[in-house]
């Protein structure tokens, strides 16, 4: 069995990372969220690297690898709860602040009647 101390500490990293990103989401805290992605990019981008060399000599244990994917898949959810917020706040913001509308056509001898001034 060849040795995956590697893999296993890059696997770590990114379920920590993966796990405090959660917790901040839970607790709405900007800084935190900010932070903690950034952590889980270096993270993901190191593991990421250290899977693909060892699985290209088929050195990925089948343990390691359904924890890979099963942090792929939380990664997932996180995205869409992010989408979802997203969506959420700019309808709350159409709301809150609608778009102005520009005059194209406005009342015969108002302005935006007559595109031409002499």
């Amino acid at each position: 069995m060849p040795d995956t101390t590697d893999l296993e500490h890059r696997l770590c990293t990114v379920e920590q990372d993966l796990a405090a990103l959660g917790e901040a989401l839970r607790l709405h805290d900007s800084a935190g969220i900010e932070r903690h992605a950034r952590d889980l990019r270096a993270a993901l981008a190191l593991a990421m690297d250290s899977f693909t060399r060892a699985g290209h000599a088929g050195q990925v244990p089948p343990a390691l690898r359904a924890r890979l994917t099963h942090a792929r898949a939380q990664v997932d959810v996180q995205h869409q709860a992010l989408l979802r917020a997203h969506v959420a706040l700019d309808d709350a913001l159409a709301v809150l602040l609608p778009r102005e509308k520009p005059i194209v056509y406005g009342p015969l001898g108002g302005p935006g009647s007559a595109p031409f001034s002499h």
